[in-house]
Parts: structure tokens; C-alpha cells; sequence
């Protein structure tokens, strides 16, 4: 397995596996994966990668996107790490948050954030594990549309750069 820059051919790939995670019912508030032009669009594109198997065949994919335009929060970045089930217990999770931090720390960008479902402990640890703190709980934070629109808690996490002051 290896890590590179997510390019325009992987499209079909990451969006399918973004949809398994979604349809997996613990990653996602959406409901569907977005065309390849809207997730374009809403990603940084210096800080997007894959994971690859030796036939360059994607088998998990990791992004940012900025949380806020406003110059103060420039250094600050929402993530998202999906990793194909089929893929799934082999390191390609730890080994995109690894290539993510070393990018985003290179560009300045001193905290990584996301929310996690409480139910998704295999993210949980694999956030903690690479570095990452729970902030809190954002209780009923979300109505979840492909389950019923029930409320869903969201577990906050962060990434602080110790390199970056």
C-alpha cells in the first residue's frame, strides 16, 4: 500500500467508497455521496490523498475543507478519512492521517478537526491513536434523514499541531 495526491481518475472510486461509508450508517450525516464536482469543489486540493493498493487500485481517501473563510480560522480544517470496508484493519486510515497532518502542518494549518458518531468506535480509535483529543460530546447535534431523522450525538475531535505555535 501507498499514499499519493488524489487525482481526477480516482473520482469513481472515492465516491463509492464515501458512499459505503455512508450507507454503513455511522460516518455520515448525508445520504448520498456528492457528484464528483461538488466534492471537488468543497476540498482543499492540496491536502486530498489515497490509499493504494500495488495495482493502484483506491482503497481509502482522506480530505480537508476549510471551516470558516473569515482569515482568523486559516489554519483550521474539517476532515474527512474514509477507508474501503474491504480494506479495512490494514493501516490505510492511519497511513492517510499520517500523509494529511505532514501536509496541513507544511502549509501552516495548525488544528485538523471533525466530528465522529459515537457508535464509530473504529474511527474513534484510529482519531486517538494518530494524535487526536475528544473535545466533547455535541449532543443531538443532527437529525440523521437516512435513519429516521432521529437525533444523532456527534463526538468532537481535534488535532493540534505541536509544530506550529
Amino acid at each position: 500500500m501507498r499514499i499519493r495526491p488524489m487525482h481526477f481518475a480516482d473520482a469513481d472510486a472515492v465516491l463509492r467508497i464515501y458512499q459505503a461509508g455512508i450507507d454503513g450508517g455511522h460516518a455520515s450525516f448525508e445520504s448520498a455521496a456528492p457528484s464528483w464536482a461538488a466534492f471537488d469543489a468543497s476540498k482543499l486540493p492540496d491536502h486530498r490523498y489515497v490509499a493504494v493498493d500495488d495495482h493502484d487500485a483506491v482503497l481509502g481517501w482522506v480530505s480537508v475543507s476549510r471551516v470558516s473563510s473569515r482569515p482568523v480560522y486559516a489554519g483550521v480544517v474539517e476532515h474527512s478519512v474514509y477507508v474501503d470496508p474491504a480494506a479495512r484493519r490494514r493501516g490505510a486510515g492511519r497511513a492517510l492521517l499520517d500523509a494529511l497532518i505532514a501536509s496541513t502542518e507544511a502549509a501552516g494549518i495548525w488544528t485538523i478537526q471533525s466530528g465522529i458518531f459515537p457508535e464509530n468506535t473504529a474511527s474513534l480509535a484510529l482519531h486517538t491513536n494518530a494524535g487526536f483529543r475528544v473535545l466533547g460530546v455535541r449532543e443531538r447535534i443532527g437529525r440523521h434523514a437516512m435513519h429516521g431523522g432521529w437525533w444523532r450525538d456527534v463526538v468532537f475531535v481535534e488535532r493540534r499541531s505541536p509544530h506550529i505555535a
